[in-house]
């Protein structure tokens, strides 16, 4: 009742319990809302809905015969499991804020400024030293260019030319003179979503470095400033031995001063050579070097300057600066993302798994579907990972931020798909809503809709969908009026369109439509050599799913996967390995070979194991009604001498299935009209 006096749209009107004491009347009561003993006394044809919670049939049965034409009954359960939802979808927000929070106490705590943009140059981040230094308020700056506000950033250069720039001394507006390291933000694809700049105040420093001579002074007067500095500064006189580190430096590399003052610059490094000793040879400042430091053999970027007093070397200053914080920042984003991801479109690019050439086509080719506002038609067997590259491709597109509403044209009744598709109008068929119902392409505006299975499609459905395309309108069911929509179309299919053509029950003229950007993707056998790959990501899922702790699978095992054919592709696969961990001991780590299912050959094939001498290798139930059903339907097609459409109608499927069991089980073609 909480959550329902919560939702603008709806009213509670009364509430009814035979218990006097009961604590929903006694929110009711303190609510204003009517309540009584007796729900007959509350119900007539005005109310909309009633919610049944006592868990009594009877009691069921006699309000659902009481009720109204237009009054709906919802049980209990489904009330609870509404609830649920919507109290799981407040803990989503409510985690993503205190990452939120997190990431902004992390970045506003730190003396170094901060500066991010987006792949356009839009300020997305700016702390509090940024704005202490910068003197521009941060509310301001958020959102605007870059090159507006601060021009002398050089940020947009970065984001041309993706080089990654460190120890860039810039003066700022206001006369401040800073120290820059600029890196743009690349994506696994080699995709610039953004960069971000890091920068220091050196203006004492530097003044201090233009009047003192002395290297003992300067050590002093510069002792205060590095060690408040977040980076690792290390100092070695001429000889290269240690005369001076900051806190910093202990916290990056985990050695002390007794490890380092004193002893040669070669003490901290664990793999690489000394940028040290190669500025003390050279006189000239080495920046930008990657090497690990410390008995943690932590990764970090050194740069190292030469101190030269009247012309003489007094000795080397280093900087060494650790970017695991801003590393962990930003898987913390890339998590809060996919917990929204979650809420509407669930996969991005990132999620397709494969290294062969055929999958990279795939792949490339929807990448750049993505950018078009083209409708994509995705082509491939059943289990290929259709519905997984429709995510990709509205996840990548510029719809990303509005809905992704998904259909399965096979699964929904002919007599139902229509209205739900399209909505209907109060009245324009017998139980249709009051008021009418926005349809799913309503629903989708200004967002994208997948129609999987969409060869299922019947005829006054296709010329719908075919205004849709052409039109970019819809009319609801029982309605006149023509309503304009922005949707993008991502349509799926698993049978021969063109064979649906010739035998009349798909349309040309929605076929042409359609497929403007067909992606054919790959079935599993075409790219075996990814197998390795994702059998490591199912088992990830897998363990999530089952609960266990399966850490990978044997080379015997991936080679009997290896030698299958795969008809049933990557979802046959993952229940492959699903079945064989369910059978595994809670002490195996590893799937091998014995593990797996009886997996069967084609014809002309060699056997995945060898059995005992004279003992016909088992076949599972699924493999032997695979068997009956194929020589059924050869029976039948030999029968009506390859016609088609006869042995479809004799079997009682559709043609477009017959044609699909006649390519899965490669039924001779010469039997076939």
């Amino acid at each position: 009742m909480k959550i329902l006096r919560e939702v603008t749209l709806m009213k509670v009107i009364a509430i009814t319990d035979v218990n006097e004491d009961a604590k929903g009347l006694q929110v009711a009561k303190e609510c204003g809302i009517p309540f009584g003993r007796d729900w007959r006394e509350f119900l007539d044809d005005t109310v909309d809905i009633v919610i049944e919670v006592t868990g009594d049939q009877q009691v069921f049965e006699e309000v659902r015969e009481a009720r109204g034409k237009n009054t709906v009954l919802i049980p209990g359960s489904v009330a609870f499991l509404i609830s649920k939802l919507l109290e799981e979808k407040e803990d989503l927000i409510h985690q993503l804020t205190s990452e939120s929070f997190k990431r902004d106490l992390i970045f506003n705590s730190t003396d170094d400024g901060m500066v991010g943009i987006d792949s356009k140059g839009i300020v997305m981040l700016f702390n509090k030293s940024a704005e202490r230094m910068i003197g521009a308020d941060g509310e301001y700056v958020m959102g605007k260019h870059i090159n507006d506000v601060i021009p002398e950033s050089k940020l947009t250069t970065t984001l041309e030319t993706r080089r990654t720039e460190v120890n860039q001394e810039v003066v700022l507006e206001n006369g401040l003179k800073i120290i820059s390291n600029r890196i743009p933000m690349i994506t696994e694809n080699d995709e610039v979503m953004g960069a971000f700049t890091v920068f220091k105040d050196i203006t004492e420093v530097v003044n201090l470095a233009e009047e003192i001579t002395n290297l003992k002074e300067i050590q002093t007067m510069l002792e205060a400033i590095i060690h408040s500095s977040d980076d690792a500064i290390s100092v070695v006189d001429e000889e290269g031995k240690g005369i001076l580190i900051n806190p910093a430096y202990t916290r990056i590399t985990g050695l002390t001063q007794e490890e380092v003052i004193g002893k040669p610059a070669t003490t901290d490094i664990s793999e690489g050579e000394s940028i040290h000793l190669k500025v003390l040879q050279t006189r000239r400042a080495i920046r930008g070097t990657r090497m690990r430091v410390g008995p943690k053999r932590k990764e970090v970027i050194v740069n190292v300057a030469p101190i030269i007093v009247d012309g003489k070397l007094k000795g080397s200053v280093g900087v060494i600066h650790d970017m695991s914080e801003i590393q962990s920042l930003t898987q913390e984003l890339d998590r809060a993302r996919k917990i929204i991801r979650t809420l509407e479109a669930k996969y991005m690019f990132e999620d397709i798994i494969g290294e062969s050439e055929e999958m990279k086509i795939a792949v490339e080719q929807a990448k750049l579907g993505a950018k078009t506002p083209a409708t994509v038609l995705l082509r491939g067997e059943s289990g290929t990972g259709k519905e997984l590259f429709a995510h990709a491709i509205h996840n990548a597109s510029d719809r990303k931020f509005n809905k992704f509403l998904r259909v399965n044209c096979a699964a929904i009744s002919e007599s139902l798909l229509e209205s739900e598709l399209f909505g209907y109008e109060e009245g324009a068929f017998s139980g249709a809503k009051h008021g009418g119902k926005r349809g799913i392409f309503e629903e989708a505006d200004k967002g994208s809709i997948f129609l999987d299975e969409i060869g299922e499609l019947s005829a006054g459905t296709q010329a719908k969908l075919l205004r849709v395309l052409q039109e970019s309108e819809i009319v609801r069911v029982g309605g006149t009026k023509s309503i304009n929509i922005n949707v993008r179309v991502i349509a799926a299919t698993n049978v021969n369109l063109e064979k649906g053509i010739a035998d009349g029950s798909f349309r040309e003229d929605l076929y042409y439509r359609l497929n403007r950007m067909p992606i054919q993707i790959p079935p599993l056998r075409n790219r075996k050599s990814d197998i390795p790959l994702i059998c490591e990501s199912l088992i990830t899922k897998l363990n999530q799913d089952y609960g266990r702790n399966v850490e990978g699978i044997t080379e015997k095992a991936v080679g009997r996967l290896m030698d299958y054919h795969w008809p049933g592709n990557v979802r046959e696969l993952e229940n492959v390995l699903g079945r064989a961990m369910i059978f595994m001991e809670y002490n195996e780590t590893s799937i091998d070979e014995h593990h797996l299912p009886a997996l069967e050959k084609r014809e002309g094939e060699k056997p995945a194991y060898k059995g005992y001498i004279g003992v016909t290798e088992p076949k599972d139930l699924g493999s032997r009604l695979e068997e009956y059903e194929k020589k059924i339907i050869q029976d039948v097609l030999e029968q009506n001498n390859g016609n088609k459409t006869a042995t479809a109608k004799i079997l009682n499927v559709s043609v477009r299935n017959l044609y699909y069991k006649l390519e899965k089980y490669n039924i001779e073609k010469n039997s076939m009209k």
